[in-house]
């Protein structure tokens, strides 16, 4: 079992998660000093109604392969939303979770590169299960990856990561508004990603990477955050036309290969919008390749 989806793992999401609530806040009374924060192990366990000895067994990693009562059990008592539920349930059964064997370098469909090519209006990034840029339109690529070339991810060696670009790429860094945000965002969706995929040894080497070259990162991925985030509001600060406010919509591919379509949009008539045509008539008039399918 790999440490991605190891009983250690699970015990960290828990404790976690337990130490976030407080007796008051699930309508039990608060008797005297406690020495960590949040609930006590007997607590959560007499909340979900198992005994403290078999839940402080799950904690501790010693107790694999729990019944899918006694999860949901948990999941009420701790008051875990889908997301997390989802992830704990993946978690705590590791056999379940998503298994890829092949070793075939990840590429964007034909498909999937003519349609997001074909919304030349709209900025469109392909990315793989480790969030890794598979392709992206001219547009996409001026919004959010212009110091990489446009081909860049054609090959697997020189190939853009949207999270490690945020932690690690100073360019990136400057381009969010809401820097922070944006951060907590791509590590909840990489924990949601790791659950899936955890046995995975290139999303495992992400997350050690960043781990060790970023305190930011190695501090949110501590906080164990978990939301499958699928559409939402970004806000930039682009060195080209200034402010931009966008939401974003992500659409999964039905197959099993992790990918995922993210898509900007600005809302009619706003400056944004506005600031989204001077963009992609920047784009026009530069030497960036429009239409390409390199892969």
């Amino acid at each position: 079992m790999n440490e991605m989806t190891s009983p250690t793992e699970l015990g960290e999401f828990l404790r976690n998660r337990r130490s976030g609530l407080q007796p008051e806040d699930v309508g039990l009374q608060n008797y005297g000093v406690r020495r960590v924060p949040g609930l006590r192990r007997e607590e959560l366990a007499m909340l979900a109604g198992v005994s403290n000895t078999y839940y402080t067994r799950l904690e501790q990693g010693l107790s694999t392969n729990a019944s899918a009562s006694v999860l949901e059990a948990i999941t009420r008592a701790l008051g875990l939303n889908d997301a997390e539920r989802a992830h704990l349930m993946n978690l705590a059964n590791p056999a379940h979770t998503t298994r890829r064997t092949s070793i075939k370098p990840d590429q964007a469909r034909a498909g999937t590169l003519r349609l997001i090519n074909s919304m030349s209006a709209t900025p469109a990034v392909v990315l793989g299960q480790r969030s890794e840029v598979l392709a992206w339109n001219a547009l996409g690529h001026l919004l959010v990856g212009s110091q990489f070339a446009f081909d860049s991810p054609a090959s697997p060696a020189d190939r853009p990561n949207m999270t490690r670009m945020l932690f690690l790429d100073a360019h990136t860094q400057d381009l969010y508004e809401r820097w922070r945000e944006e951060a907590t965002r791509a590590v909840a969706s990489l924990r949601v990603l790791a659950g899936q995929f955890g046995n995975d040894h290139e999303l495992m080497a992400l997350v050690g990477e960043l781990t060790m070259k970023s305190p930011e990162f190695a501090a949110m991925w501590a906080q164990h955050p978990v939301e499958n985030c699928v559409s939402g509001l970004k806000f930039f600060r682009h060195p080209l036309v200034g402010a931009l406010k966008l939401d974003f919509e992500v659409l999964t591919s039905p197959d099993n290969s992790g990918h995922r379509v993210l898509l900007y949009t600005a809302e009619p008539g706003s400056s944004s919008a506005e600031a989204l045509c001077l963009l992609n008539a920047a784009g026009e008039v530069s030497s960036v390749p429009r239409g390409s399918t390199a892969h």
